[in-house]
């Protein structure tokens, strides 16, 4: 474990490792090891919290989707489009500015503090006077208090900002996931608490903003950095020059996540936004549980690549990016092919509606995935303007796909434009900021082809594995069990390479492998 002061590491083990000392190991290889050890380290302990948490999460949505009707899922998807927001720019970038800081935290810490402290005081002001017009912009007016209360998490989040980023950039994972745990343990007392007793909507907002106010106390004593006040202009410049533009583009990428719960609710009504909110929520599961665990560890790796030079940052995002692919598409074709079952096993007939959506959000989610994982290479690089153009032009592309879509075939229309516009427009637009900046889509390419042909197999054979099991008058969990099980053998097949099967043989029982040998 690196230590938690500044003065036991140079420039807090970050700088520190992954340059001069991987240097001297031999080359951008043995950077990419070096630094990929200490990330792996943070990724394993991100997973582990994720894992944990959406566990509970998912346990906690089931409840309350039993206790609350659609119409309160409309009015919290609304409230939460305006927190999703806010807590992306909520610090001026001052998070990611910490992560990437080319020096030491003592000499930055006194006025990043402050800077986020202005920010997130000016912008949940802003919200409060403003919640009743976006509450009726969305189409729910009844939205406004919730947003009120759930947008107060940024307070919190102004308070805790550099302390986080200092724990990511130590690559401190384990006692950032204990804080970001033990807050959802209360959110979840407190919300369904409320939700059994009629709270509605508001169940979500005070469990979200009291786990906030536990995770904030649990960071500020972990982080072990000193809570001062200052400001050196100096220091203020450095700052700004590279948090505004970053938490631009965060903030654009924020409202271009959550534009669909807008539009649907403006476009259509509560009840459907509900259906579409659900769907959102299930497509989500893997960017909460694998995408947010490796964005804690990305940005803090990429930057120490970034630091020694190009190449060093290319190798490894050629090593990093087939893998990401590899681990998500698999779910994202069951997702898709499977999405009817998914819905009314896990939530009831009376969402099957859902499913629809489901089906084209699937892509999106392998999509954003990839345009996230491209942000946080631009970022670590210090291209944070780059980031704004990028979703800008997806923005320009996005708002109308889904408003069409909304028109033409309702809550399905608007995840078919959802997930058309990240396809086609925000991923080519990801791969030309990356270029730009020298890191080159191409080397990657053909280490993509293997688990994209197992997708098209998983999807072949889930889909037949599907019809048979409902032609045999099956009930969703056995369609799952089937189908999902058979497509996901069949992705293994045809993605994992023969030696990798060959040693993972190897790691059987002798008693076992003889009897294969003998059956031959």
């Amino acid at each position: 474990m690196a230590e938690t002061t500044d003065t036991a590491v140079p420039a807090d083990g970050a700088a520190g490792e992954g340059g001069a000392g991987a240097a001297g190991e031999g080359g951008a290889g043995a950077a990419v090891r070096t630094i990929g050890r200490k990330a792996g380290r943070g990724l394993r302990w991100s997973l582990l919290g994720n894992v944990v948490m959406k566990a509970g999460s998912f346990v906690m949505s089931l409840v309350l989707a039993r206790l609350l009707v659609p119409e309160d899922f409309g009015v919290y998807a609304v409230a939460l489009a305006a927190t999703q927001f806010v807590m992306t720019i909520k610090d001026v970038g001052i998070i990611a500015a910490t992560v990437q800081w080319r020096g030491r935290l003592a000499e930055m810490a006194p006025t990043a503090t402050t800077l986020a402290l202005i920010s997130a005081t000016t912008l949940y002001a802003v919200f409060w006077a403003g919640a009743p017009a976006f509450a009726t912009l969305a189409g729910n007016p009844d939205a406004a208090p919730v947003v009120r209360i759930l947008t107060a998490v940024i307070l919190v989040e102004g308070v805790t900002a550099v302390r986080s980023g200092a724990l990511m950039r130590r690559f401190q994972h384990d006692r950032l996931s204990g804080a970001i745990l033990a807050g959802f343990t209360v959110n979840a007392a407190v919300a369904i608490t409320l939700a059994a007793n009629g709270a509605g909507p508001y169940s979500f907002a005070w469990g979200q903003l009291c786990g906030a106010v536990v995770t904030g106390v649990v960071v500020l004593a972990a982080a072990r950095v000193p809570f001062r006040l200052g400001f050196d202009r100096a220091v203020a410049g450095r700052l700004l020059r590279f948090g505004i533009p970053s938490a631009a583009g965060t903030g654009l990428e924020a409202v271009l996540l959550n534009v669909g719960y807008v539009i649907v609710g403006a476009v259509l009504d509560e009840e459907l936004l509900g259906y579409y909110l659900l769907a959102f929520n299930i497509s989500s599961w893997v960017p909460g549980l694998i995408g947010t665990a490796i964005r804690y560890v990305s940005i803090p790796g990429f930057s120490r690549l970034a630091e020694r030079d190009t190449a060093t940052l290319q190798e490894g995002v050629a090593r990093s990016v087939p893998l990401l692919v590899a681990a998500v598409l698999p779910v994202a074709v069951l997702m898709a092919t499977l999405a009817h079952p998914i819905v009314v096993f896990l939530y009831g007939a009376k969402w099957e509606m859902s499913a629809g959506v489901l089906r084209f959000l699937a892509v999106l989610m392998l999509a954003r995935m990839l345009t996230s994982f491209a942000f946080d290479i631009l970022t670590s690089q210090g291209a944070t303007k780059a980031t704004v153009w990028m979703n800008l032009g997806y923005g320009v592309a996005l708002v109308p796909a889904i408003i069409a879509g909304a028109h033409l075939d309702g809550i399905r229309g608007a995840a078919i434009g959802n997930a058309a516009a990240a396809v086609f427009v925000a991923l080519p637009l990801a791969a030309l900021a990356l270029r730009r900046t020298g890191v080159r889509v191409g080397p990657v390419l053909p280490a993509l082809a293997r688990p994209l042909l197992g997708g098209l197999a998983c999807g072949a054979v889930a889909l037949g594995a599907s019809s048979l099991a409902r032609w045999l008058g099956g009930n969703a969990f056995a369609e799952l069990c089937l189908a999902g099980g058979l497509g996901l053998l069949a992705y293994v097949l045809v993605t994992v390479p023969r030696a990798a099967l060959a040693w993972a043989g190897g790691m059987l029982p002798a008693r076992f492998r003889d009897r294969s040998v003998s059956t031959r």
